[in-house]
């Protein structure tokens, strides 16, 4: 791929949940199409950030930097900023995406602590990660895309926890999406519908994997979506009517 072919050239882009997965594709793919990619995932996937490294890098990509940490450790994302600023002073993409399922059980057996953990990756690290990063994406004119899920609205039993906080996760990107539009930021939420990934197969123990698109066949469309520029502020994207095969 030559460099004018590379749509995603001279950008910046951090990548939460970025070792496996949607997170892992959409990393890869912004890597190779040009982007200097920030991986972030838990200290447990160094080794599969490693990997991440070495795949960008075959694939022609800028070499990322890998930001392995826990995202319920605040501090941390609080530390963000000024690193991205002394290194890069941009940012032009925030991939929320990372995620976890919290269990599936009745509303009245969820245990406190499984609560309070989901929420705390899939609400409040997003919500940490946006106003620690707005300054550098008003500067930048960037976009925010966070990554939801389906069964928002269908709100399937036994989901509370997870449906819960990716519902208030739409509500608050909504809410800043309003808020930063008159300075050029789009900020929407993404809801890729059923991918092979871990935590689909933790939700849906029976189902056959390869009855549901890989997560880098969703990667692509959206790469598609930002590279077109088409990031509609506030709105939840819903791009799976034509990557779920048919029935």
């Amino acid at each position: 791929m030559s460099q004018s072919d590379r749509r995603f050239a001279g950008q910046v882009a951090l990548v939460t949940g970025a070792s496996r997965g949607l997170g892992r594709a959409l990393a890869l793919g912004l890597g190779r199409e040009g982007a200097q990619v920030l991986a972030c995932a838990t200290e447990r996937s160094v080794g599969a950030l490693e990997e991440l490294d070495d795949a960008i890098q075959a694939a022609g990509g800028p070499r990322p930097t890998l930001v392995p940490f826990d995202l319920k450790e605040g501090e941390r994302i609080d530390a963000l900023p000024g690193a991205l600023t002394q290194r890069y002073g941009r940012l032009d993409l925030l991939i929320g995406n990372a995620g976890v399922l919290g269990g599936l059980s009745p509303v009245g057996h969820v245990a406190p602590k499984t609560w309070r953990d989901t929420f705390a990756v899939n609400l409040d690290a997003n919500a940490r990660l946006l106003a620690a990063l707005d300054r550098l994406l008003r500067h930048s004119h960037g976009r925010a895309l966070f990554v939801s899920c389906r069964v928002v609205e269908d709100a399937p039993a036994y989901w509370s926890t997870y449906v819960a906080s990716k519902a208030a996760l739409e509500k608050l990107v909504a809410v800043y999406a309003k808020e930063v539009q008159k300075f050029g930021v789009a900020a929407a939420c993404v809801a890729p519908g059923p991918l092979r990934t871990r935590l689909r197969a933790q939700g849906f123990p029976g189902e056959d994997p390869q009855s549901v698109p890989t997560p880098e066949e969703m990667a692509a469309r959206i790469l598609d979506l930002l590279a077109a520029d088409r990031l509609q502020g506030g709105t939840v994207h819903r791009l799976d009517e034509q990557a779920v095969p048919p029935a």
